[in-house]
């Protein structure tokens, strides 16, 4: 379904992201978490896509799985570093021939071990390039072509400092064509009000979507911190975590409550949809949706 047809004023949306396994075990593992969690029906759920385009096939097939075995609607990442026109048209073709209706439009990150990559030799060297490329693709069945989505920071984009510049460049990538904006985690609710109301006085006037991740444990917590580029965790969060001790059990039940209070408040303040970062599992997604009478 198109995302204009998914997102609707006064009807906030929950959806959830995956990414792509690289190993049988961990294709098994994925596919119980997406049967567990298709029983709650999110209006769709996101797949990533590796550095560089590493993971493109396996994006692709765990995008095609889920459209072709089950009722979940899929959103795929397309990221633009190191691919050419072509490559991108090819991607575009098999998404609209399977019938996937929504990208997700990012730079992306460079292949890891290039951690100097020059952007500027890309023949896509933007996002906002991406999405204008992907909204001037004629080959969809839908008229009105894929849905697209942007990243949005509320933290701020780690790699512009400057925040006046980087609405700048959120503001060309909706005017590119960019239908939703997507934001990465946080964990103060007021950087998302603020963001967002930054976007409004910007003219930003699309939905904005919130991206939550519950700390459940230590290491998940590290991990958080490396894949949004340095997420700040609030004095509040962290005093509660503290409480927990050595107890992995009360750590996790203090990491839900603080995202479910998160996404509860969220909600009260008329978000447009609550995005859950799953990493690839069910029982604290879940448990935050129960707790929300989602279920």
């Amino acid at each position: 379904m198109h995302i204009l047809d998914i997102l609707k004023p006064g009807k906030p949306t929950v959806s959830f992201e995956f990414f792509p396994p690289k190993t049988a075990e961990a294709q098994h593992a994925l596919y119980d978490t997406i049967r567990e969690l298709e029983k709650i029906h999110p209006n769709f759920v996101s797949v990533t896509y590796g550095a560089g385009g590493s993971t493109r096939e396996l994006t692709h097939d765990l995008v095609l799985r889920l459209k072709t075995t089950t009722t979940l609607d899929p959103v795929p990442h397309l990221t633009c570093v190191g691919h050419t026109r072509e490559e991108i048209t090819a991607i575009l073709e098999r998404y609209a021939a399977a019938g996937v209706s929504n990208i997700l439009a990012l730079r992306g990150d460079p292949p890891r071990d290039k951690p100097d990559y020059n952007h500027a030799g890309d023949t896509f060297p933007q996002a906002v390039d991406l999405v204008r490329f992907v909204k001037s693709f004629s080959g969809h069945p839908d008229p009105r072509g894929f849905g697209i989505g942007v990243a949005g920071f509320p933290e701020g984009h780690p790699a512009t400092p400057n925040r006046l510049l980087e609405m700048d460049y959120l503001k060309a990538k909706v005017d590119a064509g960019a239908d939703y904006i997507c934001t990465q985690l946080f964990f103060d609710n007021h950087d998302f009000y603020d963001f967002r109301e930054r976007c409004a006085l910007a003219g930003i006037h699309v939905p904005i979507i919130a991206g939550i991740m519950p700390v459940t444990s230590q290491s998940s917590m590290r991990r958080m911190a490396e894949l949004a580029g340095g997420a700040r965790f609030p004095g509040r969060l962290l005093k509660a975590l503290q409480r927990a001790g050595d107890s992995s059990e009360a750590f996790r039940q203090i990491g839900l409550h603080y995202a479910t209070e998160q996404c509860a408040d969220l909600l009260n303040q008329g978000v447009a949809g609550i995005h859950l970062y799953t990493l690839n599992q069910s029982t604290a997604t879940r448990e935050i949706c129960q707790r929300l009478g989602i279920l």
